[in-house]
C-alpha cells in the first residue's frame, strides 16, 4: 500500500462520513427532533466507537490493516444504505452507531498503515499528507451535503455518500496490500496491558498534549457559534469565522511537510499550546468580527499542524507491535473529548457565562504546555 492510495481511500471515506454527519443532523431536525435528540444522535458517532478503540487497535496490530479496513468501509456503506432503505428517526440511531464505528476502525487502520510505511524520520511528512487528505474531505463533504439536500433530498444524499464509500470499498478490495511488519516485542505468552503504555513517560506526555489540544479544538467548534449568537452575529458571519479556522488548518497542512524537517516536534507542540491558549483567552474580550476572524485563523494554524506531528511522535514512541493500540488509545481520548466537551462546557457556560469557559480552556492549555516543557527536560 502506498501513501497516495491511502490518501485516495481516506478522501473517499471521510467525505462520506463528514457528509453523513451533517445530513444526519439536518434530517433529524426535519423529522422534528429536539436539540437534545440531535445531540444524542451526534454523540453516538463517537461514544460507542470510543469503548472499543483500544481493542480494535490491538486487533489491527495482530492481523494487519486490510481486513479491518474493509470492514470499516463496509460498515459505513451499510449505515448509509440503511438510512436510504428505512428513513425513520429510530433508524438514524443505528445509522449513527454503525457509521461512527466503521469510520473509527478505518481511521485506526489508515494511521497504522501510514505508520508502517517508511522510516521514523519520514513519518511526520507522511502523517501530514494523511491529515491533508482528511482536511480536503472535511471541506468537500459538508458542503456537498448542503447542496445535495437542497437539490435532491435526504435519501438521495445518503445514497450519494454511499457511492463514495462503495468506490473506496471496490478500490481496496481490488488491490493486494503488502505492508511491512513490526516485531511484536512480546515474549511467548506475554499479554499486552494498556497500563504499560501509560507508564511510559514519553507516551504519557504525548497523550496529555494530544488530549489538551483536542479539547481546545472541540471547544472552539462547539462554543464559537454560541458566543457569536450572543454577540448578535448572523449565521453567515459565524460561518465565515469558522471558515477562517478551517481554511487555516488546510493551509498549515499544505506547508507542514516542509516545516517538520526544520522545527523540533516538541517545540511545535508546546508553541501550539501556548499560542492556542492565549488566543482562546482573548475570544471573550473581542467583539469585532475581523479580530475574531484573525483569532480563528491563528487557532487553525496552531491546532491544524499538531495532529500529524502527534501521530508521528506517537507511532515512533510506541513499543514494537503496539502502534495501532497506541492509536486506539489516542482515539479513545479524542472521542471522549468529542462526547464530553459539549456537555461539560455547555453546563459551565449555562451556569457562569461563556468567558469562564474560554478562560478555563486557556489555563488548561498553558498548564499542558508547562507540563510538556518541564517533563521534556526531566
Amino acid at each position: 500500500m502506498t501513501i497516495p492510495l491511502i490518501a485516495v481511500l481516506t478522501v473517499l471515506l471521510y467525505l462520506a462520513f463528514a457528509g453523513t454527519r451533517v445530513t444526519l443532523s439536518l434530517f433529524a431536525l426535519s423529522l422534528n427532533a429536539t436539540p437534545l435528540t440531535v445531540g444524542l444522535l451526534m454523540s453516538l458517532l463517537a461514544v460507542v466507537p470510543m469503548l472499543f478503540a483500544v481493542r480494535w487497535g490491538r486487533y489491527v496490530d495482530r492481523i494487519g490493516v486490510r481486513n479491518p479496513m474493509l470492514a470499516g468501509i463496509a460498515a459505513v456503506l451499510a449505515a448509509l444504505l440503511l438510512a436510504v432503505a428505512v428513513p425513520r428517526m429510530e433508524t438514524l440511531f443505528a445509522v449513527s452507531v454503525l457509521a461512527g464505528s466503521g469510520f473509527i476502525l478505518f481511521h485506526i487502520c489508515v494511521n497504522q498503515a501510514v505508520g508502517l510505511i517508511g522510516h521514523a524520520e519520514q513519518r511526520a511528512k507522511n502523517f501530514s499528507l494523511l491529515a491533508l487528505a482528511f482536511s480536503t474531505a472535511n471541506v468537500i463533504g459538508p458542503t456537498a451535503a448542503g447542496f445535495a439536500i437542497d437539490w435532491v433530498g435526504f435519501r438521495s444524499t445518503f445514497l450519494l455518500f454511499g457511492g463514495a464509500a462503495f468506490i473506496a470499498l471496490t478500490v481496496l478490495a481490488a488491490r493486494k496490500i503488502d505492508m511491512p511488519g513490526r516485531d511484536t516485542g512480546l515474549s511467548v505468552g506475554e499479554r499486552k496491558r494498556l497500563a504499560d503504555l501509560l507508564r511510559m513517560p514519553l507516551l504519557r506526555r504525548i497523550f496529555v498534549a494530544s488530549a489538551v489540544l483536542s479539547m481546545s479544538w472541540d471547544l472552539f467548534t462547539f462554543v464559537m457559534p454560541i458566543h457569536g449568537s450572543r454577540l448578535g452575529l448572523s449565521a453567515s458571519t459565524i460561518g465565515v469565522i469558522l471558515g477562517c479556522f478551517g481554511g487555516a488548518i488546510f493551509v498549515v497542512r499544505l506547508v507542514l511537510p516542509w516545516l517538520v524537517h526544520r522545527l523540533s516536534e516538541w517545540k511545535m507542540l508546546i508553541s501550539a499550546m501556548i499560542v492556542t491558549g492565549v488566543s482562546i483567552a482573548l475570544i471573550p474580550l473581542v467583539e469585532e468580527v475581523p479580530l475574531l476572524m484573525g483569532i480563528a485563523f491563528v487557532l487553525g494554524v496552531g491546532l491544524g499542524g499538531t495532529q500529524p506531528v502527534i501521530m508521528a511522535m506517537l507511532y515512533n514512541a510506541a513499543p514494537p507491535g503496539r502502534g495501532a493500540e497506541a492509536i486506539g488509545m489516542r482515539t479513545f481520548l479524542l472521542n471522549s473529548s468529542q462526547a464530553g466537551i459539549p456537555l461539560l462546557f455547555g453546563a459551565l457556560g449555562t451556569a457562569l457565562g461563556m468567558a469562564p469557559v474560554f478562560w478555563t480552556m486557556a489555563i488548561t492549555l498553558l498548564a499542558g504546555a508547562y507540563y510538556a516543557r518541564k517533563s521534556r527536560k526531566s
